[in-house]
């Protein structure tokens, strides 16, 4: 089983990028999330990998964090939610997006996705209830009730990026409360 690669990138297609690994090409399938946080062409990257075997292909799916990965694994072991519907939600949300919309139950969030309608979201947050949500803690976000989320909720109504919202998250003191993380949150992102 291949579960992680180092190399060069060599190309990059969306979906898909092809990694050069001491001479092999391999093709990798990433969700959106990832693609966009890939270096230069030329430059190193690792990739944490997950590979399927089908009887007509063999396709390896790859992911800059273990979280996407996880999620990745929680979503294909759905019945009738395939490798390609799992990318699409990972294209659509983040690994802690995707933890935050489990944890809430938040339909109206999963259906956004394109391809994702209304029972096929409400299957998946079934079925990922109590599976997501635990193993995806967010490191840095420890802290007491559900501040981080209600922050990171805060600043996206605001119009700031998930990408943005959580890096500002990031600087926050652990025993912060809502209002003042929000705050404080504000100055960082002004910066």
């Amino acid at each position: 089983m291949i579960s992680r690669l180092s190399g060069v990138l060599a190309d990059k297609a969306p979906p898909s990028v092809l990694i050069d690994v001491g001479g092999v090409g391999y093709e990798v399938q990433v969700p959106m999330s990832t693609f966009y946080n890939l270096p230069e062409l030329g430059a190193k990257v690792t990739l944490l990998t997950q590979f399927i075997v089908r009887e007509d292909a063999q396709l390896l799916y790859g992911f800059l964090t273990a979280a996407e990965r996880e999620s990745f694994r929680e979503l294909i072991k759905i019945s009738g939610v395939g490798p390609r519907i799992a990318l699409a939600v990972l294209s659509g949300l983040s690994s802690t997006e995707l933890a935050q919309a489990v944890a809430g139950q938040d339909v109206s969030r999963l259906t956004k996705v394109p391809g994702i309608g209304k029972k096929t979201a409400e299957r998946l947050l079934l079925e990922l209830k109590g599976k997501v949500a635990p193993a995806l803690a967010a490191p840095g976000l420890a802290v007491v009730g559900d501040v981080p989320s209600d922050i990171l909720q805060a600043l996206i109504a605001l119009g700031y990026s998930d990408k943005e919202a959580q890096a500002a998250l990031k600087q926050l003191p652990a025993d912060i409360g809502v209002s003042e993380g929000i705050k404080q949150a504000l100055r960082a992102l002004s910066r």
